[in-house]
């Protein structure tokens, strides 16, 4: 039987999104039926895309790419106000409400990125951050941006550090004998997106940050963005980075979870369950770029294939995003 599912990597576009991002979605507007309409939308169709994938709760996020500091107070302000009115017509109860929200933030202004998260998790009731990969080819490793990762774990906030296109410096090294719109594809979620990611970790573990900031809770999607596969060899060659109080594994175990978000075959799970702690590995979707059937279709066979037992696919549904961001899945949805 399927149990509750919780996702955490479920995007909108807010009101505030400037036209030059739309064009960065061309090729997902392009092979993707509908997905303008459903970004745009924080109500209806979301809940009943929801129930064709028996998802219980989603967590909402903004789509990549947000950038000015006024543009996403607005769109936080407006997810803030469609997570309040799926409240009313759940009667009210939160814990009947289908809805919650991951902070977007401007990172490429520290200081107002982290000023911008005490605002959602204090006065939104935002249950942690959904942020960009990189700022135009800008990683958060340096001394800068101390004050984010300060908030971010004073105030128990996960952050999902999300892929984002190709800053101006990378971007034309994905350009070859192929067409424009085979470049995108493989800057982005063909495979670029997944592999700065995973590098925006492990600068982010080399910089020290991880003994300075013990507490930090980072989420990664697309089942670890490649680090499970490369755990051993990581874990083996991090030891000439530097002298840290943890390795890098130690850290991978403590400080990192992965979502399965996007990626619709169990072979990533047999590696990641043999490396990755079962209590670190969360459900995800990734809609509306990924639809909520195939999804269920996916927990369908990770169910059949004797993988995991009924503790630990409940785990995977729906506990571990509980514990990790303090939420329940709706009763009887």
């Amino acid at each position: 039987m399927t149990p509750p599912l919780i996702t955490l990597e479920e995007h909108f576009f807010s009101a505030s999104v400037p036209s030059d991002l739309q064009e960065s979605y061309s090729e997902q507007f392009k092979h993707v039926n509908g997905i303008y309409d459903k970004l745009c939308d924080i109500g209806e169709t979301r809940l009943r895309d929801m129930d064709a994938g028996r998802v219980s709760l989603q967590v909402v996020s903004h789509a990549p790419g947000l950038y000015d500091p006024a543009a996403c107070r607005a769109a936080n302000d407006q997810l803030a106000a469609a997570i309040n009115a799926e409240e009313v017509r759940a009667g009210g109860s939160t814990g009947k409400s289908r809805f919650a929200g991951f902070a977007v933030a401007p990172m490429g202004h520290p200081d107002e990125a982290a000023a911008e998260l005490r605002r959602a998790m204090t006065e939104l009731g935002f249950v942690g951050a959904l942020v960009d990969n990189h700022s135009n080819g800008k990683f958060f490793d340096g001394p800068e941006y101390d004050v984010w990762w300060a908030a971010a774990e004073e105030l128990g906030a996960p952050v999902y550090l999300h892929p984002n296109f190709p800053g101006d410096d990378l971007a034309p090294r994905y350009k070859g004998n192929f067409s424009d719109a085979a470049a995108l594809s493989m800057g982005s979620s063909g495979l670029g997106w997944h592999t700065e990611t995973a590098l925006h970790l492990l600068r982010l573990f080399a910089s020290g940050l991880f003994d300075r900031r013990p507490g930090l809770k980072i989420i990664i999607g697309h089942m670890g963005e490649t680090i499970p596969f490369m755990l051993q060899r990581i874990q083996a060659l991090s030891r000439r980075w530097g002298d840290f109080r943890r390795d890098f594994k130690t850290v991978y175990d403590e400080n990192v979870w992965i979502t399965t978000s996007g990626v619709w075959s169990v072979d990533p799970l047999r590696c990641i369950l043999a490396n990755t702690r079962i209590d670190h590995i969360l459900y995800s979707v990734d809609y509306p770029f990924q639809r909520n059937e195939v999804g269920l279709e996916w927990i369908t066979e990770l169910e059949e294939s004797g993988l995991v037992n009924e503790e630990q696919l409940n785990a995977i549904a729906y506990g571990n995003a509980e514990k990790l961001l303090g939420i329940r899945a709706p009763k009887g949805v």
